[in-house]
């Protein structure tokens, strides 16, 4: 994920400010902004609704305001293309950071499950009910 980054940095550093109004370095802030953005991506997927909109939100107050659109049009092709290569990569129960892989649901217990989630939704076989009622409630919200 790390090329994902960088590459988003080095396209948009030509445009980016020198010095924020908040004194910080928009070089710096963009950088760890993009990083940010890719490691959420890569370990939390599933609860990442809009990550290329949280990416502009974060770093868009260090370009001026003819930037703009390309900003936004860089972010957005390169998330699209983090999202795909990660849908391509096999799982052999690691996550992109070498983490093994748990199902996102808790046992009766209160404690995380252990199992190997599946790789369409992150639930395990025995909590696959769960990604049905998430479904439901998304497209109650959208109605």
């Amino acid at each position: 994920m790390y090329q994902f980054s960088r590459a988003i940095y080095r396209e948009l550093a030509k445009d980016i400010a020198d010095v924020h109004a908040t004194g910080r370095n928009g070089h710096e802030a963009v950088l760890k902004a993009c990083e940010a953005t890719m490691d959420r991506l890569s370990t939390d997927r599933h609860y990442f609704a809009k990550p290329a909109r949280t990416l502009f939100n974060d770093i868009r107050p260090y370009f001026p305001m003819n930037a703009q659109a390309r900003v936004w049009l860089v972010v957005e092709r390169y998330i699209a293309c983090a999202e795909e290569w990660l849908q391509r990569q096999p799982r052999h129960g690691y996550d992109a950071n070498g983490n093994p892989l748990q199902c996102r649901a808790t046992t009766r217990r209160g404690t995380a499950c252990q199992r190997e989630p599946l790789p369409r939704n992150g639930y395990c076989p025995s909590h696959q009910h769960l990604a049905e009622t998430e479904q439901c409630e998304v497209q109650a919200l959208a109605a």
